[in-house]
């Protein structure tokens, strides 16, 4: 298992407390400065089920000097939402955890974290 995390970040923080609390065996990604490429992103939201525009932080400066908001959500638009990405890994949602069973999840919240833990202990 593998996870995304920002250290600054209060839910990343959350979601290890609870991985080790429950003694799960996990690799930390500092995305921020291990920043995933364009492959990795589509192999991540491939797992999650997801587009690159549902974990996107919008709210942050580099989204609003894109001008990311008006940006088309459709399937031509793809590619450049995830070079944004890679190119502004401050827009990625966090964390995120790929589980052993090839799957994923954006772990905001403890029954996101507990699911990507049952994910891997299956």
């Amino acid at each position: 298992m593998e996870i995304w995390i920002n250290p600054a970040c209060s839910k990343c923080r959350s979601a290890l407390t609870l991985l080790d609390a429950e003694g799960a065996g996990y690799t930390v990604r500092r995305y921020l400065d291990d920043v995933p490429s364009q492959d990795e992103i589509r192999s991540v939201l491939e797992r999650l089920g997801l587009e690159p525009w549902d974990i996107t932080r919008t709210q942050e400066a580099a989204a609003k000097e894109l001008g990311l908001k008006d940006w088309p959500r459709e399937e031509g638009a793809r590619d450049r939402w995830i070079a944004a990405l890679a190119e502004h890994p401050e827009l990625i949602q966090r964390p995120i955890i790929t589980a052993d069973d090839g799957s994923a999840v954006v772990g905001r919240t403890e029954e996101a974290v507990r699911e990507a833990l049952s994910r891997s202990r299956s």
